[in-house]
């Protein structure tokens, strides 16, 4: 495996509402100010209480995409986390816990249960463990300890016995290792949260939707910074007047984004088909997550792609865009508000669980990047308005309603002429229809083709989109250095389909390789489609957990490269 010099591995486990998430944060953020790159994996159910929950912090000192299969050190809350997990530990991993929740090999005990009935309080429990971690690693203490006091501003007692716990965790345990801090000058980020700094960077002025995991988090996130960025936040009844509200705010002329996960964006496929007839602008997330149904609520997948691209009654353009990382989830969909605003089409955003929720250090966003381009006509003369406009590209002007005296904005969910009036005449119906379909051909040109890493000529070639990025790129790595011929194509943009590259590489390499977390291996099904290859080797998931870079390394090296 490629030396990445300092890489370790940290698991935390328990049930539901025995403070993983807080335990997490606070680790994850002090290795940060530390100078370390951080990659965060969550593994949770779709529970309040009770069940197996766990989180995986890697750390390194050079960047990571990817979680890993292995560990260094386990923090378990209860014994179920060491009867799941033990196997993962590496050659010379530990488990640190108090003796009540085990002991022996491997294990090193710390007297948790004792350090809470000194400081009398029973709730601080983590912080116990959180201070004898940083306390195994060398890290100093002071970064969690300010941590602490910002996670409980203006809650001194909290606060305080938090210290006191951390503090006392801390002299418990011997140091192990002596990490040296670093320059820390990268932020810590998940795909959610990226998505929506994107759309604020955008010029957002309207959110809504209806609470979904992992869709949740964008809505709660942009809630709670509305005031700040000056963002309408609305929860709406249910996920279809989410999208009637969106587009109701974009008719009005401001930038405006819904979303859900899959099962929420299918009621709303009526909705987006009257996007496409009234040609309004929207950007629609879907987190998705694995089905059908309900299906696994709190677990990933890749299995929206098919339908997100064909969903709708009708036939109206429309673009899609997998997002492959934070750093990408905020460029992209800045990118996608001006795109949707330029042809008025819904552009679609597709994440997911894994991409929504892991945590991961990146440079900070270079807000000078994102450039925003309304495509307003405020110069349509003296004639009468003609909102939808037969044009040779296809795209018609467009002005806010009520900007211009005079000048009328007609939209309905009929078929009608360039001014908006309801008909049924073949021969105009025709031309409308060939009129939107024509934005496609400015969209071909538009969209961008995949990321490629890598050999330059690889003699094996993975195809992959979206979230797989991560684990991908690790691959890829691990290959080159063993002197294995590999390179890769990671798709963002995905309908229209880009295939310059892939119809490019496709004549140097012997084998493509098709890495997906659905069953039917749909990207494989559009390669088909759209080019004149098609992947030798399908190397598919689908149990709700994502690809780590270790299980997608020993899958090709058994199934492909034999």
């Amino acid at each position: 495996m490629k030396d990445f010099g300092i890489d370790y591995s940290i698991l935390v486990g328990g049930a539901a509402g025995q403070g993983i998430d807080t335990f997490a944060n606070i680790l994850e953020k002090t290795l940060k100010r530390c100078g370390y790159y951080v990659f965060t994996y969550r593994d949770y159910m779709s529970r309040v209480r009770g069940g197996h929950n766990f989180t995986q912090i890697r750390f390194s000192n050079k960047p990571v995409f990817t979680y890993t299969n292995k560990v260094d050190l386990i923090f378990p809350i209860n014994k179920e986390t060491i009867e799941i997990h033990s196997f993962r530990l590496k050659k010379g991993g530990v488990i640190v816990c108090d003796q009540e929740i085990a002991e022996g090999k491997n294990i090193i005990n710390i007297p948790i249960k004792k350090i809470l009935k000194e400081i009398q309080n029973l709730r601080v429990y983590n912080t116990v463990g959180l201070g004898a971690i940083i306390k195994y690693f060398g890290l100093p203490i002071h970064i969690p300890e300010k941590l602490i006091l910002e996670l409980f501003k203006g809650k001194n007692e909290i606060a305080n016995i938090n210290l006191l716990a951390l503090r006392a965790g801390y002299k418990a345990l011997d140091e192990k290792h002596k990490l040296e801090s670093l320059e820390d000058n990268k932020i810590i980020i998940n795909g959610n949260q990226a998505l929506a700094l994107g759309a604020i960077a955008a010029g957002c002025k309207f959110y809504c939707g209806y609470p979904m995991t992992p869709f949740t988090s964008i809505l709660s996130y942009l809630a709670k910074k509305s005031n700040e960025m000056g963002i309408m936040v609305e929860q709406a009844e249910d996920e279809l007047a989410a999208l009637n509200m969106a587009l109701g705010a974009s008719y009005a002329g401001v930038r405006a984004m819904t979303g859900s996960s899959g099962g929420g964006i299918a009621l709303m496929v009526e909705s987006l088909s009257l996007a496409g007839i009234v040609e309004l602008p929207v950007v629609l997330v879907n987190a998705q997550r694995a089905g059908p149904a309900t299906g696994m609520a709190t677990r990933t997948e890749q299995s929206d792609l098919r339908f997100v691209i064909h969903a709708g009654h009708g036939e109206f353009p429309r673009m899609v865009i997998a997002l492959r990382s934070p750093e990408d989830a905020f460029y992209q969909t800045a990118r996608a508000f001006n795109i949707a605003d330029k042809y008025r089409i819904p552009v679609i955003l597709l994440t997911d669980l894994y991409l929504a929720d892991y945590t991961q250090t990146i440079e900070p966003f270079d807000f000078q990047r994102i450039k925003i381009n309304r495509y307003i006509d405020d110069s349509c003369g003296g004639e009468a308005f003609k909102p939808y406009k037969l044009t040779e590209n296809g795209i018609s002007p467009r002005i806010i309603p009520g900007q211009i005296p005079g000048k009328v904005v007609l939209v309905d969910s009929h078929e009608h002429d360039e001014f908006g009036h309801i008909t049924e005449d073949s021969e105009l119906r025709v031309k409308m229809m060939d009129k939107r379909m024509k934005k496609l051909e400015g969209l071909r040109e538009e969209v961008e083709e995949p990321w490629q890493i890598g050999d330059k000529e690889p003699e094996n070639l993975i195809v992959c989109w979206g979230s797989t990025y991560g684990a991908v790129r690790e691959v890829v790595e691990r290959c080159n250095e063993e002197g294995i011929s590999m390179g890769a194509l990671i798709f963002g943009d995905i309908w229209p389909f880009p295939k310059e590259k892939l119809i490019s590489l496709g004549k140097l390499t012997n084998k493509i390789i098709d890495v997906e977390q659905n069953k039917t291996a749909q990207l494989d099904s559009l390669i088909r489609e759209e080019t004149p290859y098609k992947p030798n080797h399908k190397i598919l998931k689908y149990d709700g957990r994502p690809f780590s870079g270790d299980e997608l390394y020993e899958r090709i090296k058994e199934e492909v490269l034999k």
